[in-house]
């Protein structure tokens, strides 16, 4: 039958009342509310805590027994004692949701028990748990008033009510004993304070470590979209010089036009190498790269795409000819690779200059054409003056790009020379 009934979307059949079980993979586990976690079913409160609860009212319960034993001259346990007991215990199910409501009814329990004269016992553990949870909800106030009413109700039951207060013939308490419960009392307020001091550290440096993830990743992101403008617009500005130079010359010099053609596969060639070299460390990140990163040791190769797309440099350099760190080395040329691709896109000068000083302490980079300007934007005012900005900058070093006195236009760039040696 339960089988048909499943078949009909009618589920098993229950033997008897109540949330019907939860199998999950691992056994059951009880009914929906038991192991509830926070967003589960809509639900946008903290968790209901139902086992350390039920746990902490067995040992209250237990442990209260026990102590009843061993002070025979307070009141014996009884029906009221017990609700008192469960009720300050269960009221600790809501300390997440309302913190402040639960240590004043722990405490208000704790007050009306110890007032009948019951014994002492672990039923104080529920107003530490009560005060401990409110701290760390930001309720100090509430959790110091609650127990500062607790030791207020204290004294006055031990000094001045006990005449009317079961047990009979008591006593007034001691003043030592006074003394040890606002002792414990300090203690739950001093450990709350601790507790919730540390989860505020926890949370800072959790949300310091988000943000200096997200900066890292903000920075390799910056880095790789570097890497593919000066990369990409480089080659494509030789593509497309020599693309016009192509269909210019098809008709009436082929042989030109071949030449061109060549031009553009080599440089397309090149440009799909280096943009896969950037794509595999996006891949595997934190391996070696296969292929070494391109530095002034290539600007031979540059001089030779330069004057593919029609651009004559003369490259000059100065100072004694040692290696530099990678990464100097590599903002170094592509500096020079954007400058060239800015004076091929947008001078109108067929030629420039290279300048290479090996300064002390220092590597300066000028880069110089004779213009004129072919359009607002000449000098390349955009994302690639931008980028050559930021890779200096990210050495700690400056650029300095503007037209010059004479029409043409200048790109000087000053890099802190750190030597391979000097590591």
């Amino acid at each position: 039958m339960d089988e048909q009934r499943a078949r009909r979307g009618g589920g098993p059949r229950r033997a008897w009342g109540g949330p019907p079980a939860v199998r999950r993979p691992g056994g059951w586990q009880g009914p929906p509310w038991w192991n509830r976690r926070d967003g589960d079913e809509g639900d946008t409160l903290p968790r209901r805590p139902w086992r350390t609860t039920l746990l902490l009212t067995v040992f209250v319960l237990i442990g209260s027994n026990f102590a009843a034993h061993a002070q025979s001259d307070r009141e014996p346990l009884n029906l009221l004692a017990r609700a008192l007991l469960v009720a300050g215990s269960g009221l600790l199910l809501w300390r997440h949701r309302h913190p402040r409501l639960v240590v004043f009814g722990t405490a208000a329990c704790v007050m009306v028990y110890l007032g009948a004269g019951y014994p002492y016992g672990p039923v104080f553990l529920t107003v530490a748990v009560a005060c401990f949870s409110a701290v760390l909800a930001g309720h100090r106030k509430a959790a110091w008033g609650a127990l500062g009413m607790l030791w207020a109700a204290h004294l006055l039951v031990g000094h001045w009510l006990y005449r009317w207060l079961p047990p009979n013939d008591d006593s007034a308490a001691s003043w030592g004993g006074e003394i040890a419960v606002a002792t414990w009392m300090v203690v739950i307020v001093a450990l709350s304070e601790l507790a919730r001091v540390r989860r505020e550290q926890w949370a800072r440096d959790r949300a310091e470590r988000a943000q200096a993830s997200k900066r890292r990743a903000d920075e390799e992101r910056l880095r790789i979209a570097r890497e593919l403008h000066d990369v990409l617009a480089h080659s494509i500005s030789v593509i497309n010089v020599q693309a016009g130079v192509g269909l210019a010359l098809l008709d009436s010099d082929p042989e030109q036009a071949r030449t061109a053609l060549t031009t553009i596969k080599a440089a397309s060639k090149e440009a799909l190498g280096e943009v896969r070299q950037v794509l595999d460390t996006l891949r595997t990140p934190g391996d070696a790269p296969r292929a070494p990163a391109p530095g002034l040791d290539r600007l031979p190769e540059l001089v030779e795409q330069a004057a593919g797309a029609g651009l004559t440099v003369v490259v000059e350099t100065r100072g004694a000819q040692r290696a530099l760190t990678p990464g100097t080395d590599l903002a170094a040329f592509r500096i020079v690779q954007e400058a060239l691709t800015n004076v091929v896109r947008h001078s109108g000068s067929r030629r420039a200059r290279v300048l290479v000083d090996r300064m002390a302490g220092a590597l300066r980079l000028r880069i110089d054409d004779d213009g004129p300007a072919t359009g607002a934007d000449a000098g390349g005012s955009g994302n690639g003056l931008a980028g050559m900005r930021e890779r200096a900058a990210a050495l700690g070093g400056t650029i300095e790009a503007g037209p010059r006195d004479d029409g043409g236009f200048r790109v000087l760039a000053l890099l802190p020379l750190k030597l391979k040696e000097d590591r």
